[in-house]
């Protein structure tokens, strides 16, 4: 993975301004996620200015030149967690990042949410980075985040759909519970809700123990 470059968008979009930052990520392409393309096109830029989410494109070599593999956005969310929706064990270690509410028998905490994740299927043939190396590596700029300012909780939010369930699952994630879509959310999958997963992750490595 070491080939691999991570730029800050926002960063960019200061040293090059936004017409050239808009022009680098026409490049990319995800025909089977019009949300995950329609993001880094329409909002992306946008919500960095406003500091809503950062976007991080994860560059690769291709015949000489580093393109757009991938990208992940990453922001900060409270979250309410269920203690009967994940093992005992778990919940009492996600107790010492938040706020227990017994009425409600929930954890409230800080998570870093992975908002968006995304190959560039314009390469995908190439196979530049996989989907397994693209949500590590948003895992590991978030333990170093969260090396500097604390915690041990990782969010994201995803479709019911049972490849995306099995594939965040392979990586350590677990779901705890699941969110109405937001007022006005836009969106072109079918259903009424997404699944929320999270991951504990240990300071030497990212599994759940």
């Amino acid at each position: 993975m070491s080939a691999y470059k991570i730029v800050n968008l926002k960063t960019m979009t200061d040293e090059i301004g936004e017409r050239q930052a808009k022009d680098a990520l026409s490049d990319f392409s995800c025909g089977i996620n019009r949300d995950v393309e329609y993001f880094l096109h329409e909002k992306s830029i946008e919500f960095a200015k406003q500091n809503i989410s950062q976007t991080h494109l994860v560059m690769a070599p291709f015949e000489h030149k580093m393109v757009i593999a991938g990208y992940f956005a990453l922001a900060n969310k409270n979250i309410q967690i269920n203690e009967n929706s994940i093992s005992n064990t778990l919940f009492k270690r996600i107790l010492r990042f938040g706020k227990y509410e017994p009425e409600l028998q929930m954890c409230s905490v800080s998570a870093p949410l992975i908002g968006q994740l995304g190959k560039n299927f314009k390469y995908s043939q190439y196979n530049l980075i996989t989907g397994n190396e693209l949500l590590k590596l948003a895992c590991e700029k978030l333990r170093a985040v969260q090396e500097i300012i604390g915690g041990r909780v990782v969010y994201l939010e995803c479709e019911d759909k049972q490849k995306l369930k099995d594939f965040y699952g392979s990586n350590g994630f677990i779901q705890f519970g699941k969110r109405s879509y937001d007022p006005g959310e836009e969106r072109d999958q079918a259903g009424e809700y997404y699944l929320q997963f999270l991951k504990y992750m240990q300071p030497d490595n990212f599994g759940v123990t």
